[in-house]
């Protein structure tokens, strides 16, 4: 017998609504299961994403599962971590990397999604969009900055900076982020019994 959540993903997987703006076609990509206790929001699925329908499958989702020292098996069990990014489909290029997540994925389906997943207990806000949405006014002007107001977010909610391969830099910048930030997330996901 199939549940509202299991309904309701039968629903975004077959979304069309942005379909004439999404350069690759509509596939929609997220994984949920109404235990989850960590919730992992991103931004929208790339290119590798896209074409495999396994989100975080690319080198960001590597050290994203890296960060959280947890193998794919457990990344990807619903019943365990859900995975909702921002934009559940591919936005195409902008002009530094991909275009920012459509927003009809929030609009639409975040509101009917989110109340289906009670026993969330850890929010990974992922990049400056999954922050905006979640945090509104209690955001920082800078993603660092709101990575580095982490403290103030807990226990609901953890920033993250976008773990791409094309974020080096800011990693090699932000040593605190891997000394406190990394140390914090993993106790914390340990703690969920998620692993």
């Amino acid at each position: 017998m199939s549940t509202p959540l299991d309904d309701l993903l039968v629903q975004i997987r077959a979304c069309r609504l942005c379909a004439a703006q999404l350069p690759l076609g509509p596939r929609p990509v997220l994984r949920a299961g109404s235990g989850a206790r960590l919730l992992v929001v991103g931004q929208a699925p790339g290119t590798r994403v896209h074409a495999s329908g396994v989100p975080w499958d690319d080198a960001s989702g590597k050290r994203l599962r890296e960060w959280l020292q947890m193998d794919a098996v457990t990344f990807y069990d619903a019943s365990r971590v859900a995975i909702v990014p921002m934009g559940f489909c591919y936005p195409g290029r902008g002009s530094s990397g991909d275009a920012p997540p459509r927003p009809e994925c929030r609009a639409t389906w975040h509101p009917r999604l989110l109340p289906l997943l009670p026993d969330v207990e850890l929010t990974l806000l992922v990049g400056q969009y999954a922050q905006a949405y979640f945090l509104h006014e209690r955001r920082k002007p800078t993603l660092g900055e709101t990575v580095r107001a982490w403290r103030d977010y807990l226990p609901r909610y953890l920033p993250l900076p976008h773990p791409s391969p094309r974020n080096v830099a800011w990693f090699k910048r932000n040593p605190w982020f891997g000394d406190e930030v990394l140390p914090v997330l993993r106790e914390r996901v340990r703690a969920l019994s998620v692993q």
